[in-house]
């Protein structure tokens, strides 16, 4: 049985847990040679080991998004190893959650440097082969801490950035046969997400029943919500979408 993603080639940053790991699966699972990087070596290899065990064709490395020369080395060795880099899913966060006047620094800068220098390094490092095959398409997390949200002025700018890095991208590559197109997730049950109520000091589950209670279809998300949304615009059929920005939050969130 043929796959959605036969003979494609996806990219994905900070693939070896939560929800980076959901779409790394899906897009193996749909016929995609997949490849990823993250800083967590012990997941990463517990992921390309799962994968391979189930046959895939799988390329991993750890490197932080944040050195771009670590990123394009991999980028590189993934057009080496594969021929091809088609789809690039700049999903690598971090949370640096506090109050405005509680937060450091280093607490601004390091979410800044992950999501928008990280997202910036593997984008410019994968564009050129993208624009050489004249075929591609981009996908960055986003999140509905974009419209605001308590405690995360820093991820709240940070993701905002990339739905207007999204949008220039889409000028910038359309003519180029690249779409760029942005999934905003809700609350989704990730390790990030029990990060969160370790903060707050609250049992992960109670976390999950008070954001269930304002979810209108009545359930939390899961990684593969967001994975079938990045699929959705990786498709192949999706080329006439592109600088557009989906909430994927179980309701309305714009």
């Amino acid at each position: 049985m043929t796959g959605r993603f036969d003979g494609k080639v996806a990219f994905v940053t900070g693939g070896s847990r939560g929800i980076g790991k959901g779409i790394v699966e899906l897009f193996a699972e749909e016929g995609a040679k997949v490849a990823f990087i993250d800083l967590n070596e012990e997941a990463l290899h517990e992921t390309t080991s799962a994968l391979r065990e189930k046959g895939y064709e799988v390329y991993s490395k750890v490197a932080n998004v944040v050195e771009a020369e670590q990123v394009e080395t991999a980028i590189k060795e993934v057009f080496e190893t594969f021929g091809s880099v088609d789809i690039l899913v700049n999903n690598a966060g971090v949370i640096r959650d506090n109050m405005l006047f509680k937060m450091t620094d280093s607490d601004w800068q390091m979410v800044m440097d992950v999501h928008l220098k990280g997202s910036f390094n593997a984008t410019r490092a994968v564009q050129k082969y993208m624009v050489e095959k004249n075929y591609g398409r981009i996908i960055n997390i986003s999140s509905t801490s974009a419209l605001g949200n308590r405690g995360q002025a820093n991820y709240a700018a940070a993701k905002a950035g990339l739905q207007g890095f999204t949008k220039t991208l889409a000028i910038e590559l359309g003519k180029y046969g690249i779409t760029a197109n942005s999934v905003a997730p809700g609350f989704i049950e990730t390790e990030m997400t029990m990060a969160t109520a370790e903060r707050i000091g609250i049992p992960f589950e109670t976390l999950v029943e008070a954001s269930v209670s304002q979810i209108p279809v009545g359930r939390s998300g899961k990684p593969a919500d967001i994975a079938n949304a990045v699929a959705f615009f990786a498709d192949e059929k999706s080329s006439f979408i592109n600088g557009q920005v989906i909430y994927v939050a179980g309701g309305p969130k714009c």
